[in-house]
């Protein structure tokens, strides 16, 4: 679909561009980042004079004191936190800033999308371990970590996108991925549920992964393919096909493209195994079950 520039207005600008050039020089500095995305926070959901209030040691309710506090990353929790084999060193810094990510989308400057693109890029850049240029990050994205996804240049990412980085993600140039997608680096056992093996997926350049579609863990897309809306696919996708379908499996290659691309017969080989990644657990892990299942079977 063709597309148009659009610009705002001058002073828009001008404020627009400042704000991100100073949170962006306050993240590359020396402060604690955890106090740096408390004090962008507050001002961006209009908090500040609260905030004064509360330090000043005014009297507040138990609701105004959770929400004040709630700016301060160090007193929140992620679902992400709780896992086990994460990096602990990297996941300190990787929170505060996906923190910060999580809860600009909750103001309503998050609706700006002028406004709202740039500043996902500039967080992006901290945020993630490597991200390209030019690219737009819409509203609801949610990642495991951040800092084990790798993104090209001119990607799009649109609504409600969930990037599990547990294990590992790349992520191609010019690749766009739709809303209410799912692509996923781990998988969890069968029996065992707690038993969590991660891998490398990968999406080669200018893939296409179209609405409500869901990518396992491991799989390669590769380039110029697309995964088309509300397929689910558990095995590689070849260059230049296009793959429908739960599972799903090739079913076209591209139009002028099959010259070079892999014939559809027993295209989608399964080398899953191939990206799994090793992980040792920590050997002073205090670690529960959230589910308190007995798992002896029948035919144990």
């Amino acid at each position: 679909m063709t597309k148009r520039h659009v610009s705002l207005p001058p002073l828009a600008e001008e404020g627009l561009r400042e704000f991100i050039r100073t949170v962006d020089e306050r993240l590359s500095g020396d402060e604690d980042t955890c106090e740096v995305v408390e004090d962008v926070l507050i001002d961006l959901h209009g908090d500040r004079q609260a905030y004064e209030r509360w330090q000043s040691g005014a009297d507040i309710s138990p609701a105004e004191r959770v929400r004040l506090q709630g700016y301060d990353p160090c007193n929140a929790t992620l679902e992400s936190e709780y896992y086990a084999e994460k990096d602990e060193e990297k996941f300190k810094e990787s929170k505060y800033l996906q923190w910060l990510w999580r809860q600009f989308d909750a103001t309503p400057m998050a609706d700006n999308v002028e406004f709202a693109l740039r500043f996902r890029q500039m967080m992006a850049n901290h945020l993630f371990e490597e991200c390209g240029d030019n690219c737009r990050f819409f509203k609801g994205i949610s990642v495991t970590y951040g800092h084990n996804i790798t993104v090209g240049d001119n990607v799009v990412i649109h609504d409600d996108v969930h990037l599990d980085d547990r294990g590992k993600l790349t992520i191609g140039d010019r690749v766009s991925i739709s809303d209410d997608s799912h692509v996923y680096t781990h998988d969890h056992d069968l029996v065992d549920q707690t038993h969590v093996d991660n891998y490398h997926t990968i999406i080669e350049d200018d893939v296409r992964v179209t609405y409500d579609s869901m990518v396992r863990a491991g799989v390669r897309l590769g380039e110029n393919s697309i995964l088309a809306a509300k397929s689910s696919i558990s095995r590689d996708v070849p260059a230049h096909h296009i793959a429908a379908g739960t599972p799903a499996k090739s079913i076209a290659i591209k139009d002028d493209w099959a010259s070079v691309a892999e014939p559809l017969e027993d295209a989608n080989a399964d080398r899953r195994a191939e990206r799994k990644l090793d992980y040792d657990l920590p050997a002073d892990l205090d670690q529960f079950d959230e589910f308190g299942r007995n798992l002896t079977s029948p035919d144990q």
